[in-house]
């Protein structure tokens, strides 16, 4: 049987496969799921032991794929969603990781923000640490923080709200969040750093990108981003898309060469300073037809006589030279035959 696109949670909660080859697997997240600690108080909703669990009891989604391993490669917060990878087997966690270590995965998160940005784009590039005050927090530490880099991106504003992308290059506990509250604009429903929301934290991995630590492909992951944009009023508003630019290039035909634009018509011919104007009554007059013209009658065909070619006439044959020669056959002077072959004679007189 072909194996499931999802993976079954308790309580019957299927979480979407994203992405999977014979290495890693990714999933869609859901939220309220957080990766570790490991211990009794948060393993009711840790995402590794149930998945584990998963597959120690035989769920038709890991028996499926034979899978007997899944470990995590990077993190996302609890109240995050969106593309998380997973490594299927020991030997695939070390290269995975070090794509991670090394900054060569690309991550694209969505967030929706409380308040507007005052730029269009910006890199921030304050350094992050715990926050000694509050467990769980984090703040910006320019003494003892480790550095992290983030940048951001306005795609719309809608009623002191702004959807924004954010490329962060580092992965720090909290990054984007604890950058765009730098900012002035916290993420909506952020319980530590903002305000609730009724739709929970509205910050979302959208898309993955790295190369294959194997093949050397690149490989890039997307997750749905409609659902989430409405959840937080931005969903598309009809008739909101935008026109197709029109290009001075000629178009390419989808199964040849590039197609030219048509020429445009010759602008009509003005009258030289000191003519007369051709009036246009005259200019356009249609032509009378003459007379039609008589079918000339078709030729008749000639005969031609093809002349005859002489025959070429044999010589006649020389005799050998010791040869006996047949004496001519001599005329037949008995007259004429009747109808049964025979001679007619003449009859003989009597008297």
């Amino acid at each position: 049987m072909a194996k499931t696109d999802y993976v079954e949670l308790p309580e019957g909660l299927l979480v979407k496969i994203l992405y999977e080859d014979r290495s890693v697997l990714a999933i869609d997240k859901p939220a309220g799921w957080m990766l570790g600690p490991e211990d009794e108080e948060h393993i009711r909703r840790n995402l590794h032991v149930a998945m584990t669990l998963g597959i120690e009891a035989g769920l038709w989604w890991a028996r499926c794929r034979g899978l007997r391993f899944v470990r995590f490669i990077h993190r996302l917060d609890a109240p995050t969603t969106g593309v998380l990878l997973m490594a299927k087997s020991p030997g695939a966690l070390a290269p995975y990781s070090k794509l991670f270590a090394t900054r060569q995965v690309g991550k694209t998160y969505l967030a929706v923000t409380d308040g507007i940005p005052r730029e269009q784009e910006w890199t921030c590039s304050l350094p992050l640490g715990p926050d000694p005050g509050t467990a769980g927090r984090h703040k910006v530490d320019e003494a003892l923080g480790k550095p992290a880099e983030t940048r951001f991106k306005v795609l719309e504003v809608r009623q002191g709200q702004a959807l924004v992308e954010c490329y962060p290059t580092s992965g720090r506990t909290h990054q984007i969040r604890i950058h765009l509250k730098a900012a002035g604009c916290p993420v909506a429903g952020d319980i530590l750093y903002g305000r609730h929301h009724p739709s929970g934290l509205g910050l979302r991995a959208v898309e993955l990108t790295y190369p294959d630590p194997f093949s050397h492909r690149p490989i890039r992951i997307f997750a749905d981003r409609v659902d989430f944009q409405a959840a937080f009023g931005f969903a598309p508003r009809p008739g909101s898309a935008r026109p197709t630019p029109i290009s001075s290039a000629p178009p390419v035909s989808p199964t040849g060469p590039a197609v030219p634009n048509p020429k445009p018509p010759l602008p009509a011919a003005r009258p030289s300073p000191g003519s007369s104007p051709v009036p246009v009554a005259a200019a356009e007059a249609p032509i009378r037809p003459g007379p039609p013209a008589r079918p000339s009658p078709s030729p008749r065909p000639v005969n031609r006589v093809q002349p005859t070619r002489p025959q070429p006439t044999r010589p006649a044959p020389t005799p050998r030279p010791g040869a006996v020669q047949k004496p001519a056959a001599k005329p037949d002077l008995r007259g004429p035959t009747d109808r049964s072959g025979l001679h007619r004679t003449k009859p003989r007189r009597r008297g």
